[in-house]
């Protein structure tokens, strides 16, 4: 048994409308949950013999996801083969400074959601900014490119030179959707 914690205003987009995304999550990994709806804890039964064993680590990230932001669809993919969610702490880049973190985050963000989408766009990662993390989800491939592009972004780099990045990038994101191995 394991436990994760949620923050309090995402405990309801985790249990879902009439328990939906719960019992979706539950089904998809044949492991039960416990929402704790006071504390945001959420308790994972995961000592039942499990087909995938892998599943119980993907559960704990489907569960951080919703925690830190994504809607359950998205956070969803990380039961598939070769998906991975990162979360980035602005914090690790400027400090406490709440000026700072507030900064960063219209930076990622970009100008009506530019510089978020480009990343999503280009690499085919979803990208959520929540509190002072960026969550991202991708694949093995495109994870590491869209994280070192938000990591430019944090350290101060300018936007062109980050989409430029991303587009120098594009061979090889391509060559990843058909599906081979680089």
């Amino acid at each position: 048994m394991r436990s994760i914690r949620v923050p309090a205003d995402r405990v309801g987009t985790l249990i879902g409308k009439n328990g939906e995304t719960k019992n979706m999550i539950q089904k998809i990994s044949g492991v039960k949950i416990d929402i704790d709806t006071e504390e945001g804890e959420v308790t994972v039964h995961d000592d039942v013999e499990l087909e995938d064993p892998v599943m119980a680590l993907k559960i704990l990230d489907v569960i951080k996801a919703v925690g830190r932001g994504f809607n359950p669809e998205k956070a969803m993919r990380l039961f598939e083969e070769d998906e991975y969610l990162e979360i980035v702490d602005i914090k690790d880049f400027v400090g406490d400074r709440e000026g700072q973190v507030t900064r960063i985050r219209g930076r990622l963000i970009g100008k009506n959601g530019k510089t978020r989408r480009i990343i999503e766009d280009l690499t085919g990662c979803d990208m959520v900014i929540y509190g002072n993390t960026v969550g991202l989800i991708g694949n093995s491939i495109t994870l590491p490119i869209a994280k070192h592009a938000v990591e430019l972004i944090m350290h101060g780099s300018e936007h062109a030179t980050v989409y430029h990045y991303l587009e120098s990038q594009r061979p090889r994101l391509r060559i990843a959707e058909m599906g081979f191995d680089l």
